[in-house]
This record gives C-alpha cells, structure tokens and sequence, in this order.
C-alpha cells in the first residue's frame, strides 16, 4: 500500500502534467511501460467483505480494469499491485494487426473522457499466451479475463472462426472470457449482438458439446434501444451465456452532451448514468439470473457503489486512471467498504441489484 500510495502521489503531482503534454496514445504506451516495469509488491492487504464468488471463482474485490487498457497482457503484476481484484486484458486478435491510422486517441479533459477509435491494434494471440502464462506460473491473486475480437481484415464470414480459435487458444488461460461484439471501431461487428449472429456465433466457439473452458460473457453496447437490449438479454438466457459487461465505449455524443470533431467511442465520466442504466435494465429483465459487469464512468466510490445497487456484481474503470490517478483503485476500495458498514451490509455481494 505505501508504494501504491507514492507512486499515486508522484502521478498526480508530477507525471500526470508531463504525460498530458503529449498525444493521448503515446502517453498511453509510456504509462503501460511503467506499470510494467514495476516490482512485484504485495497487493494491499484485502477487506474480506469486498470479495465476491461468481462461476466458482473468487475475486478478492470486484474492482477491474477494463478492457483496451493492456491489449496486449504487459502489465498484470503492476494491475494486481494497484490493488485490482481482476483485469480484463484485450482485445486480443488472433493474428497480429496494427489497427487503425493515428492519430486515434484524444482526450476531454473539461468531461473526464477520452475518445477513442484504435481498432483492436494486438500483437495477436500467440504473442499474448506466453506472458499470461509466465503470471500464472509465478503465482499471481488477481484474476483475468481475456477479451476476443476478430481481425479487421477477417471477412464476415469468417467471424465466428476468429472467435473460436481465441477460444481454444487462449481460453483455458483465463478466468472468464469476453466476447467483444460491441466496438464502434470495427466496421460491421456491433451486427454481431443481434440475437441471430450471437445464437450463430456461440454455435461456433461452443461446438457440438455446447462447452466452453471457462465462463463465457457478452460485452455490449451502450447505444443499444431498450427493445434490442431485451432480446439481447433474453437471447443471453436461451444460450446459457455466464455474463453481460455494460457496456462499452459509445459513439451517442449529443445524447451524453459531449461535442467533439473526433471520431470513435467515448468513454469516462459522461458515460456514468447510461451505464447504470443499462445495468439496471439487464438485471431487471433478467430478474437477477445473469451476473453483469458494469462498466462505464467509474471513477469515485460512490459511481461503482451505485452500479452495484443497479446490478453489477462486478465493476471495471479505465478513464478514471488518466484523470484520477493510479490510486484510485484504493479509494474506491476503501470507499465501498465505508459504503458497506453505512448501509448495514456485511458483504458486497448483499448490495447487488437491491435498487431493482
């Protein structure tokens, strides 16, 4: 904790003014390249009533990282000494690809987001296997989703057996998987969260057995209409599908009241109602039946706290570290917990969707 509690401050004193002089990407790539480097310190010592059990696995708090912060699996010990409960690592491609043109990345400093439009840029999986496996070999606590997507250059017909080589590749590797069908920046893959696509493309990944080596969740959009929204949740159900992330990065300026020339997804504080919305709606729909992770917007103990009551039995941030500092991790922890005992609660897990 104490070396958390440095480097926090170092970040927000020092660092953060000197990386935000330069391209949001760039900046990016120099961030990923400390926390990489960073020696394996102890993880703070967890509060017990933070834990939580999902598809028989235990998380030792149900703060993640979101997914396009390490695409490529470079920082894991550093998100663990962070203090994060998991981390879900991607998207990751099944061959290497550098995604879109530059520049790609900008920030929103006056709403706390960032606007994206990379396009899965991955070393591809056979690059990203031997660093997972080299974490779990030297003992790691925190836990890891991995995030597929397809190739860019992969044609339409050729989707569902992108997914289903991650899958057998990088499957046994993780704690659960995500299927990304979701991102603005990919030309035709938000097609893929229709019930007709996402019945075909399980079809695909799960075989004849209908089995998967780890749990298997959905990521969806948050631009979706409620009616879509529904039978997506409902094909959720008749397909056996273990989770739902909401959501992902969104592309609905006006609505979020955010102006900006730049194209791609927008994620960060603008993001925070809708989120919880869509959190709310799932667990609503599906009365409790499917767990969601909610992400969107996170930044304070309060935002996460609120996606729980919503539904989220877990929930991820990934803007928040740009603006925040890496000790926000801590904070919320500490917050949550603070949370807990005001409201009469014993265990996280006892708050989840109680505002349905």
């Amino acid at each position: 904790m104490p070396a958390v509690n440095t480097f926090d401050a170092v970040y927000r004193k020092f660092l953060q003014q000197y990386l935000f002089r330069f391209d949001a990407e760039y900046a990016h790539g120099l961030a990923l390249r400390m926390l990489s480097m960073m020696p394996p310190f102890s993880p703070a010592r967890e509060r017990p009533e933070l834990g939580i059990k999902l598809w028989g696995t235990e998380f030792r708090n149900p703060i993640g990282l979101a997914a396009g912060m390490d695409k490529d699996a470079v920082a894991i010990r550093g998100w663990e000494t962070l203090g994060f409960g998991f981390a879900e690592l991607g998207t990751i491609t099944p061959r290497p690809q550098a995604g879109n043109d530059a520049p790609r990345v900008w920030r929103v400093p006056e709403r706390r987001a960032l606007i994206n439009r990379l396009g899965f840029p991955s070393e591809g999986m056979i690059a990203v296997a031997p660093r997972i496996e080299r974490m779990r070999k030297a003992g790691i606590s925190i836990r890891l989703g991995l995030n597929f997507g397809p190739n860019s250059n992969t044609p339409p017909e050729g989707i569902a057996a992108d997914y289903t080589v991650l899958m057998e590749g990088l499957g046994p590797l993780a704690d659960f998987i995500v299927i990304n069908v979701s991102s603005p920046n990919t030309p035709g893959l938000r097609n893929w969260q229709s019930p007709e696509k996402m019945s075909e493309l399980f079809a695909a990944m799960l075989g004849e057995a209908g089995e998967s080596p780890r749990p298997v969740l959905v990521k969806i959009a948050p631009d979706l209409e409620r009616s879509e929204l529904f039978r997506i949740c409902d094909t959720a159900l008749e397909l056996g599908v273990d989770g739902i992330v909401a959501c992902n990065t969104s592309v609905a300026r006006e609505a979020l009241g955010v102006s900006s020339p730049h194209p791609g997804g927008l994620s960060g504080r603008p993001l925070t109602i809708r989120a919880r919305e869509l959190i709310r709606d799932i667990h609503t729909h599906t009365r409790g039946k499917i767990p969601i992770v909610g992400v969107g917007g996170v930044a304070t103990a309060e935002d996460a706290w609120l996606h729980i009551r919503a539904g989220a039995s877990l929930v991820e941030l990934y803007t928040a570290l740009i603006y925040e500092g890496p000790g926000v991790v801590e904070r919320i922890k500490a917050g949550l917990a603070n949370l807990l005992r005001r409201h009469g609660f014993r265990s996280i897990g006892e708050a989840v969707g109680i505002d349905r």
